[in-house]
């Protein structure tokens, strides 16, 4: 059976690369997914070039990253406090007390896990993996099916 499957597999891959009977879909083909690569890998270069521009020609560029890590929101109390109420005469509920406790708990753990991130770099570094999969895809997909066009234009030159 495997020997069947492989021998059903060789001939639709031989069929496919020599496509005698509609050139033409084959001919498509090879031109979309050359275009394909070639997109991919210009998608890839200009980010990366729009990457270097920012760290180091536009160095604020990326300055406004910094103000989006924020850190969490206080805990709701279940009374409105007016905004004009004297501080020292403002009692809470032990719910209340502990809610803060645990707010400013979770205030300093988002210090502690947030101090040597810097929010900038972090994304820089998910634009580069990004941008390098790009011209990693793009590049050999062009590279292969330019090559076969090529090949193809040759040949059918010399039989011309």
């Amino acid at each position: 059976m495997d020997g069947d499957l492989l021998r059903v597999l060789s001939r639709i891959l031989h069929n496919f690369y020599y496509m005698t009977k509609n050139p033409l879909i084959r001919t498509i083909y090879l031109y979309l997914f050359a275009l394909v690569g070639l997109v991919l890998m210009v998608i890839g270069a200009v980010n990366f070039i729009n990457m270097g521009l920012k760290a180091w020609v536009f160095t604020q560029a990326d300055q406004e990253q910094t103000l989006w890590d924020a850190p969490p929101k206080p805990y709701g109390i279940e009374e409105k406090i007016p905004t004009d109420a004297d501080v020292e005469k403002i009692e809470l509920t032990e719910t209340e007390k502990q809610a803060i406790k645990n707010w400013v708990m979770d205030y300093d753990a988002w210090n502690e896990r947030t101090k040597n991130i810097d929010v900038a770099k972090s994304r820089r570094h998910r634009e580069a993996a990004r941008n390098l999969s790009f011209l990693i895809v793009g590049m050999p997909l062009y590279l292969y099916h330019w090559g076969v066009i090529k090949k193809e234009t040759k040949k059918d030159k010399e039989n011309a």
